[in-house]
């Protein structure tokens, strides 16, 4: 068994326990990378460690910092009732904002794990009370979180420019955020319209055969009706529609802090877009200002800091920088290559990274495949800028699957009694998307090269 063969089967299974247990990937991944790089691969430490990706764990820690001082000022509050506000009653608009919001916190800078984890339980309850499903909402806010996640200040984004850096097209990453944007809002409006109209044809179905038993049996008392549709009460569910309720949204005050907060995120765009500034020594400094003017969110920000995501993604790309000195990306770049066709590789890639993704971490994921892509991406013959935006749709959008962080997020915002439905058809949509969207994505952007 070659070294490349045993170093791959140890990510596997790094993944594997990642995904069944409560054990994290990405600190097996990095103890797997000394262990394998040493006692295998004839690596030293000094090797090994060399692959430990400074630059990036300084973003993850400075984005999820500001951020994190961000929700603990109550700014996402305010942004939540400001978009109840704006939609003014509307059923559509609440959808609309709640995907923006979840785009914005995104685009800002936010995991999207952690922006789903914060909009999601506003966004199923402004649901419940505007009659929409729980399905609906839920996928309007990954497609959200997705829509923003390839932002230059996301961490998505950053694993993706350094793509299209290695591939020599640097130049495109307004375009790639634009695109994924773009893609996601499409297929956001998609999920949407679908699942609210099986909602209201079950419902329809429901309520024909209600009134043919209550015609063959009309010695039943008018309690003795079924209520509220298939699979749920007259509170509604995942596949439901919730009984419309009028309550008048409950005021967020704008306070110094919390306008402060707001400008950071703006300032943090500006400052890594415009001046070029590095995403985490931006991100870090705005976290600086924002606790010397408010000491007492420092502490609670840090406690409640995503680090067994940074965990998970610093192992995972310091066992990918092992592997690389080892030799083994050469030989699974081989293996593509022989397929004789850049366009067919990056097809394949695609539908590896959903696959991959539906049952671990994206942004692991894209740790991994990275060194694989950037040969593809850098055929004279195809479109950088289209073989890494294929393949970081492909690598997200099935986020909605339970068994990533993301849709297991969004299941611990729904109802108890709904976690079983709720399971199943999370888990239906993202088979789907795996099955339909690596294609339509490389159509576009790799065969017609859009970009």
């Amino acid at each position: 068994m070659t070294v490349s063969l045993v170093a791959f089967l140890v990510l596997i299974a790094a993944f594997a326990i990642g995904c069944f247990t409560r054990i994290n990937a990405g600190l097996l991944a990095l103890v797997a990378a000394f262990g394998v790089g040493t006692l295998i691969g004839g690596l030293s430490l000094d090797d090994v460690m060399a692959g430990f990706p400074t630059e990036l764990l300084l973003i993850l820690v400075g984005a999820t910092l500001l951020f994190g001082i961000v929700k603990q000022t109550g700014t996402i509050d305010l942004l939540a009732y400001w978009a109840e506000r704006l939609a003014n009653g509307h059923r559509i608009l609440v959808a609309v904002l709640m995907f923006l919001l979840t785009a914005l916190l995104a685009s800002a800078g936010a995991f999207t794990p952690a922006a789903i984890a914060i909009v999601a339980p506003v966004a199923l309850a402004l649901g419940a009370r505007f009659g929409i499903s729980t399905l609906a909402m839920g996928l309007v806010v990954i497609q959200g979180a997705n829509a923003g996640a390839f932002s230059p200040v996301n961490p998505f984004g950053a694993l993706a420019n350094v793509m299209l850096d290695k591939a020599g097209a640097s130049d495109g990453t307004l375009k790639l955020y634009v695109y994924c944007f773009l893609f996601n809002a499409v297929l956001a409006v998609i999920a949407y319209v679908g699942v609210q109209a099986l909602v209201r044809r079950r419902a329809t179905q429901a309520g024909g055969r209600s009134e043919s038993r209550s015609e063959s049996r009309s010695d039943l008392p008018a309690s003795g009706a079924p209520q509220g549709g298939v699979g749920g009460g007259a509170a509604g569910g995942v596949l439901t529609e919730p009984a419309r309720t009028e309550t008048l949204p409950q005021k967020v005050d704008v306070t110094p802090m919390r306008l402060l907060s707001l400008v950071s995120l703006g300032a943090l765009l500006v400052l890594t877009t415009v001046f070029g500034l590095d995403v985490g020594v931006a991100s870090i400094a705005l976290a600086v200002v924002l606790i010397v003017v408010n000491p007492d969110v420092q502490q609670r920000t840090i406690d409640t800091m995503p680090w067994s995501a940074i965990l998970l993604v610093t192992g995972i790309v310091t066992y990918v920088g092992m592997l690389e000195s080892v030799g083994a990306l050469e030989h699974l770049q081989g293996g593509i290559e022989s397929l004789g066709s850049g366009s067919i590789a990056a097809l394949i890639t695609s539908y590896v990274v959903g696959l991959i993704s539906a049952f671990a971490s994206t942004t692991g994921t894209l740790g991994v495949i990275s060194p694989v892509v950037v040969p593809i991406a850098a055929d004279p013959t195809l479109s950088a800028l289209g073989v890494v935006t294929a393949i970081s749709i492909s690598s997200s959008v099935v986020d909605t699957s339970p068994m990533s962080t993301s849709g297991a997020l969004l299941m611990a915002s729904a109802k108890p009694e709904e976690e079983r439905l709720f399971f199943r058809s999370l888990l239906l949509w993202a088979i789907g998307m795996i099955g339909v969207i690596p294609l339509l994505a490389w159509l576009a952007f790799v065969k017609l090269g859009i970009g």
